[in-house]
């Protein structure tokens, strides 16, 4: 059984995951880069501090997210 990770979790302890970052991330590494658990949960950093904290969600979650992102919710952000 899988165990569950804890938010705020240090990214050097996630062993053995794949981090990945958007195609559309800036050359100063300006983005966040995602990571599939072996608890099905995505972790989540900041690819500008690779050493420091991931958040964990769910896939439900990430979804709810993509979606809001996809309908343009967070558009006024990048502005």
């Amino acid at each position: 059984m899988a165990r569950t990770v804890d938010n705020g979790i240090s990214s050097e302890s996630l062993a053995g995951v794949v981090w990945r970052k958007s195609a559309y991330s800036g050359a100063m590494g300006n983005c966040v880069e995602v990571a599939p658990l072996g608890s099905g949960e995505i972790a989540m950093r900041n690819s500008r501090d690779p050493r420091g904290p991931a958040l964990v969600y769910t896939k439900a979650e990430i979804a709810a997210f993509l979606a809001g992102v996809k309908d343009g919710e967070f558009d006024d952000l990048a502005v």
